[in-house]
């Protein structure tokens, strides 16, 4: 699934760590999450969704021919 990750990250100048350290989870997550080789759940979109001050939907681009 793609996501604005990486761009709303870059707008506020943080870096993978300190968003991986803000999000509880390690910067190996945020790297996979940026480059479309993991999902995220639920309750981590939420959490990413509610740092970043938007929506999920403003973040993550669902894309209707993905299996799921």
């Amino acid at each position: 699934m793609q996501n604005r990750i990486q761009e709303l990250r870059k707008q506020r100048r943080v870096t993978q760590q300190e968003l991986a350290d803000a999000l509880s989870v390690s910067r190996q997550t945020i790297i996979s999450l940026e480059n479309g080789r993991y999902n995220a759940s639920l309750l981590l979109a939420h959490r990413i969704a509610q740092y970043f001050e938007t929506t999920i939907e403003a973040i993550f681009i669902f894309d209707e021919e993905e299996t799921l």
